[in-house]
């Protein structure tokens, strides 16, 4: 993952031409990112992302010979691809396979409509180690993964549910799921981002999970967060 003094190294896998060109254009006008490699295919996705060393993918869910969710569960699984972190990007913010990547190891969604200010953002904020969530199709993600039935996609062998975590840890997952990032659950709890940081570190390493957007999932899932509570 980029230190913060280098770019941000971008792999961008969709399988339209125009797309990728139109996202390549974008990434290269930021400064503080550059596009390593580009895929057509889930597959390509996957070895490109193992060659390049890329710190961030942009992947589409719908893509031939492999798609996004199953070439995010590839690199999700693969312990030398353990840094690498996965923006989805969907053409519907209804699309149903949002939360089928997101326990696949997606590190958040976007739908494709996003202002192309918005996007940059994004990927500054996943590759930070922030999950990110869609505002507008957040609420309806929660609804399916309250709806979906227990290991649909699966977490992975080591995910478990929040019974092990501390009062204050608890907490924590709780403001996680709802979307608060560091520096804002400091503020909620009077400590400092730092400290909430470490919570939230210690967090993933409890439960088993590689990122924040899957802390998400727990929470609802495991019923800690309800919706619209």
């Amino acid at each position: 993952m980029s230190t913060g003094t280098e770019p941000i190294r971008v792999l961008l896998a969709d399988d339209q031409t125009l797309v990728r060109s139109a996202f390549a254009m974008l990434v290269e006008s930021a400064k503080d990112m550059e596009v390593v490699g580009e895929a057509a295919t889930g597959r390509e996705a996957v070895e490109l992302a193992r060659s390049v060393r890329a710190d961030l993918i942009v992947m589409d869910i719908r893509m031939p010979d492999l798609d996004g969710i199953e070439a995010t569960r590839l690199i999700a699984a693969d312990d030398a691809l353990a840094r690498v972190k996965v923006l989805v990007l969907t053409t519907y913010d209804s699309d149903e396979n949002i939360v089928s990547a997101l326990r696949a190891g997606a590190a958040g969604f976007l739908v494709k409509d996003t202002r192309p200010a918005d996007l940059l953002d994004a990927i500054r904020t996943v590759a930070a180690g922030e999950a990110l969530l869609s505002p507008g199709p957040t609420a309806r993600l929660i609804a399916r993964v309250l709806a979906a039935p227990p290991g649909v996609g699966g977490m992975g062998a080591g995910a478990g549910g929040p019974e092990g975590l501390s009062a204050r840890e608890r907490e924590v997952l709780v403001l996680v799921a709802r979307g608060l990032n560091n520096a804002e659950i400091g503020g909620a709890l009077g400590v400092s981002p730092l400290t909430a940081k470490t919570h939230v570190s210690r967090i993933m390493g409890k439960l088993g999970v590689r990122d924040r957007a899957q802390l998400v999932v727990v929470a609802y899932e495991s019923g800690l967060v309800k919706a619209g509570g």
